[in-house]
């Protein structure tokens, strides 16, 4: 088993609310985080209206001047910086993104669009950041993530603790996950796998079921 310890604090605190359809071939919708102030792991699970970090970063009107992504090949947070209208360290963004937000005041913060193709992670061997998919509402536990994430010897699934400002984890003691706790759709967690995986597999993707996540 191996652990992180993550060189950025991360805050997470979510509500997915009901998406509604719009017209026969779109589904609108959006997931709210609450930010606070301070570091936030947040999603992109809804079509991503962005495509630089600084674009999501200058919608926050200044509020947000760091935003991160995790880095599987070097096992760290890679950020782009807010320089007074200039963001150092810009990066492309996408849907399904999962990212760190620093925040300057508790503020909500929307992932508004249409309803995207289910969500896929490419996993390498170490820490991975991942989203549960909106297709995926089965999902109830860390454990029944982990296993799913069986074929890639995963046994450890955290989540951001906002009151300890720290990740806490379960670990699967070989079968009983130690720590299990809830998850839901549009969840942003890190995964630890001693193999590389593609999660979900698309040969089992199932119809995309907008609903309530789980707070």
């Amino acid at each position: 088993m191996k652990k992180v310890i993550l060189p950025l604090l991360l805050i997470l605190a979510f509500s997915f609310l009901a998406a509604v359809e719009s017209d026969p071939s779109a589904v609108v919708g959006y997931v709210r985080y609450d930010l606070v102030a301070g570091n936030n792991l947040v999603a992109l699970p809804m079509e991503c209206p962005w495509n630089m970090a600084s674009e999501l970063g200058d919608s926050f009107a200044g509020n947000v001047t760091q935003i991160s992504y995790w880095d599987a090949a070097t096992q760290m947070f890679v950020g782009a910086f807010d320089l007074g209208g200039f963001w150092d360290g810009d990066f492309p963004i996408a849907t399904n993104d999962v990212l760190m937000l620093y925040s300057g005041a508790a503020v909500p913060f929307y992932s508004l669009g249409n309803l995207p193709a289910p969500a896929t992670y490419n996993l390498v061997a170490g820490n991975n950041t991942l989203m549960i998919p909106l297709n995926k509402p089965a999902l109830a536990w860390a454990s029944d993530l982990g296993a799913e994430l069986m074929a890639g010897s995963t046994d450890q699934i955290s989540r951001w603790d906002n009151a300890g400002q720290l990740f806490v984890g379960a670990f699967d003691l070989g079968g009983f996950w130690d720590g299990d706790f809830e998850i839901g759709i549009a969840m942003p967690l890190m995964a630890y796998s001693y193999s590389p995986i593609t999660w979900p597999s698309r040969g089992i993707q199932a119809a995309p079921t907008p609903s309530k996540v789980r707070n």
